[in-house]
């Protein structure tokens, strides 16, 4: 009895311990993108822009640049955290010895985009040793156009610090969520070509319904105005006949065959006054 109780016991505080981790594991959320303003009041535009870069939340971009001793890496993930390590870390700099910085926070984020682009900014980040005033280091991504890929090209383009204050580090990225929607215009031409095929259509459906319903026709009958479309052949060469012809067509005269009675009665004296007396 006493090995069964024990087995017992065991399994009951290790599902207690289950129940517990994945009590914590729900709770835990991820954190993501806190616009500037205060909650419920934030910018609508903003919002839907978010809800229209989307698609990316559940990705990351990485890009190093540097050589040697100044390598650097950038992780950038959009309204996700980019770092175990730093809590709510939008996009974090990892230098040659792993030493991670934050360039921008997902809790100070601004959004706003233009016909062809989307402009990100994560705010809130590591202070400078000793440049800009010392002041929070700001991330500005910017998000172009490109139809062709959902996310790509993930790459820092320059830092600016070299000014008292409003430094940043500025990256870009292709991504076809920061196209505008494709609309598409018809010309009048279209417009006058899709109007003469539907009333063709019912036309050509109307009068062979009308043919076989009510005037009950059968076979090449129903078609409408059959015998009109027949001798439309020969009304187009006529037409063209009369219109471009030059000259006016002469009319053979009629063959008529002579016989002996059109010729009458010969003459009696005929030839003999010519002979020799």
């Amino acid at each position: 009895m006493l090995p069964f109780c024990s087995c017992w016991k065991t399994g009951l505080l290790l599902l207690l311990l289950l129940a517990v981790g994945v009590r914590e594991s729900l709770q835990a959320e991820e954190k993501t993108c806190d616009l500037v303003g205060e909650k419920d009041k934030e910018s609508k535009s903003e919002l839907a822009l978010l809800t229209r870069l989307k698609p990316l939340f559940n990705k990351s971009f990485q890009s190093t640049v540097g050589q040697g001793s100044d390598t650097y890496m950038y992780v950038f993930r959009v309204c996700r955290e980019a770092s175990n390590h730093s809590s709510g870390a939008g996009l974090v700099q990892i230098n040659s010895n792993g030493k991670e910085t934050v360039v921008g926070r997902l809790n100070e984020t601004h959004i706003f985009n233009g016909s062809n682009w989307i402009m990100l900014i994560y705010k809130g980040g590591d202070e400078y040793d000793n440049h800009c005033g010392k002041e929070q280091r700001r991330a500005v991504v910017m998000i172009s156009c490109n139809r062709r890929t959902l996310a790509d090209n993930f790459n820092p383009v320059s830092e600016e610090r070299g000014k008292v204050q409003d430094c940043f580090y500025l990256f870009e990225m292709d991504s076809s969520l920061a196209c505008s929607p494709e609309v598409s215009h018809l010309s009048v031409g279209s417009i006058l070509l899709v109007t003469f095929a539907s009333l063709v259509a019912v036309y050509i459906i109307g009068g062979f319904l009308y043919q076989r319903l009510v005037v009950g026709a059968k076979g090449m009958e129903q078609f409408p105005h059959l015998a009109f479309w027949q001798d439309l052949g020969n009304l187009v060469a006529d037409g063209c006949d009369f219109v471009c012809r030059s000259k006016p067509r002469s009319v053979p005269a009629a063959y008529r065959g002579v016989g002996d009675d059109q010729l009458g009665e010969e003459s009696e004296e005929r030839d003999d006054h010519l002979l020799p007396m």
